[in-house]
């Protein structure tokens, strides 16, 4: 385990620097510049070095390279270009609550949700219940998250009146971006799920639980359901990402303050600097949600950590 874990170490220190290396130079090669080029042309010569050299935008660009990756290294992100005064690790920790607030609340109600409907729909298989939970399955993966969220705005927030519409205001504000979120996650794994489920339910160590006298919901849980589980695990990864990507436009559409609008915002004003730390952010993230699925596969499934265990 302990060269397992190692190797997943090694692997995502070599996997940051290539992404931090690709995006740092994609950002030199992006045309325009984060800063005013009306009023850089009314400095003299003098004053323009001056203002270059106080970004370290003055040397050439192998050496501005050579510096980046000694502040990553420090955990330094660099300063933000069009937020004055402040650093790239600031403006994450500033940002950092909300979206996290949102993302596990996505996740949590997209799993939780999705989970019994698959379920429910193995069990019920081929019933008004597995009709049902395939409908809102399917169209939970037809309506993009950003047009949902503007039906919840029109619906939930204006026309009803139950939550607010836009902006961070507190708690409640957070409950309808999450609604949002996690639709995609609950299709996606009632399909799963069930899926899983019922190819679980006709294996025929399930059939030699029941001979031995045990429960239906002993036989459900402890076999069924904990074996369905482990492909089910697979697609974290990519419901990982789902959650990353789509709070870029959700976090926009509802005025949140979160890491996804910052990264729409930096792009706008070519904030090169931002846009490389919260693509690091994203990376590391999304690398780190890798590793904890596989560490979670060993828990489930005792075999893999046993097979682990002896390389």
């Amino acid at each position: 385990m302990k060269k397992f874990i190692g190797i997943k170490i090694v692997n995502i220190i070599v996997t940051l620097w290539i992404i931090a290396t690709i995006t740092f130079f994609l950002m030199k090669m992006l045309p325009g510049s984060p800063f005013n080029e009306e009023k850089l042309a009314t400095l003299s010569q003098e004053q323009r070095i001056e203002f270059l050299a106080k970004y370290g935008l003055d040397k050439p660009v192998y050496v501005q390279y050579g510096r980046y990756l000694e502040n990553l290294v420090k955990g330094d992100l660099g300063v933000s270009y069009y937020y004055k005064g402040q650093s790239v690790n600031e403006l994450l920790a500033k940002r950092i609550v909300p979206s996290a607030l949102l993302g596990a609340q996505a996740v949590i109600l997209g799993l939780s949700i999705g989970l019994i409907l698959g379920m429910v729909a193995a069990l019920k298989h081929n019933s008004f219940w597995d009709y049902l939970t395939m409908f809102i399955a399917v169209i939970g993966v037809s309506i993009p998250n950003f047009v949902f969220a503007a039906l919840l705005q029109y619906y939930v927030g204006l026309k009803w009146g139950i939550l607010p519409v836009a902006f961070w205001e507190g708690y409640d504000s957070s409950i309808l971006p999450t609604i949002a979120l996690s639709l995609m996650i609950v299709a996606l794994i009632a399909r799963f799920m069930r899926t899983e489920m019922i190819d679980v339910l006709q294996q025929d160590y399930i059939l030699t639980a029941k001979s031995k006298g045990l429960s239906a919901w002993t036989v459900i849980i402890k076999h069924a359901v904990r074996n369905a589980m482990i492909p089910v695990i697979t697609i974290l990864g990519p419901v990982a990402v789902s959650i990353l990507t789509g709070s870029l436009v959700i976090e926009s559409i509802f005025g949140i303050p979160g890491i996804g609008s910052l990264f729409v915002d930096s792009i706008k004003f070519n904030d090169y600097t931002t846009i490389m730390g919260v693509t690091l952010f994203y990376s590391a993230f999304f690398i780190l949600t890798m590793l904890v699925i596989d560490l979670l596969y060993s828990v489930i499934d005792p075999r893999i950590r046993i097979s682990g265990a002896k390389g």
